[in-house]
Parts: C-alpha cells; structure tokens; sequence
C-alpha cells in the first residue's frame, strides 16, 4: 500500500499503517501506545508525521467528531458516515445515502463546488440502549 502510493517503506510506517487498520476510529495517543508495542523508540512526533503522510497519501483518514480529539481510520474512498454513543463514545461506521438525500444537498451553494459531505450521527448504541433499558428504574 505504501509503494503503491509512492510512500517509501519504513518500519513506522508500517507499524502506524497496522495500528489504523486494526484499531479503527483510534485517536493519536492510542495509535502511539500501540506502535510502541513493537517500536519502542518511535517518538511522538514521529507518528504525527506518519499519519500526517498517510493521510496525505489517502492510505488513512482522519475526522475530528465534535468536542473529540482528531481519530484516524483506513476505510477511505468512500463516503461513510459516523455514528457516535453519547453514552459510552462507541464510534461506529454508517453506510453513505445513495442518489438524492435533500438534507446533504445545500439550498445555495454560492459558487461553492461540493464534493464531499460529512454527518455525524449522535445516540446511544444498542449495548447503551440494552443496559439502560435493563436497568431497574429504566
């Protein structure tokens, strides 16, 4: 993936590619922890600047969910949405609306030209709603 994007190959690289693709929705300090795992030595910035790279290659993607430090994922290409647990802050992915959606089509555009829309959805996920509803007094 990383030649393929003409990225040379290097063991951060590597590791912080593995780190997205097996921790989806992962925020920086976590992808860190788990890189650390098997580089010990790979500093911070580092990894700032592997992510930084990949996003920039589109081997990664980064959102930023409001009031949540930025989280990185490798589901790219598409446009996915987010959905986010109020109560526990699962995040987990939503499938795109196909054809026309009037909420993701702007009434005036002003010139802009649009190619891209990002919503996300906010909730409890269903192990949320399941405990809140086997609660006593839920």
């Amino acid at each position: 993936m990383l030649r393929g994007a003409a990225l040379r190959v290097t063991r951060p690289r590597v590791a912080v590619l593995s780190a997205v693709h097996d921790h989806p929705h992962a925020d920086t300090d976590s992808i860190i922890r788990v890189v650390r795992e098997d580089l010990a030595e790979v500093s911070r910035q580092a990894v700032y600047d592997v992510l930084h790279a990949l996003t920039a290659a589109g081997l990664v993607r980064c959102f930023e969910p409001m009031g949540s430090v930025a989280r990185y994922e490798a589901r790219t290409g598409d446009n996915h949405h987010h959905f986010v647990c109020r109560s526990c802050g699962a995040i987990a992915d939503v499938d795109g609306a196909v054809g026309y959606t009037a909420c993701l089509t702007p009434v005036d555009r002003s010139g802009y030209e649009i190619d891209e829309a990002e919503v996300v959805y906010w909730g409890r996920c269903p192990g949320c709603v399941a405990a809140a509803s086997a609660a006593p007094d839920g």
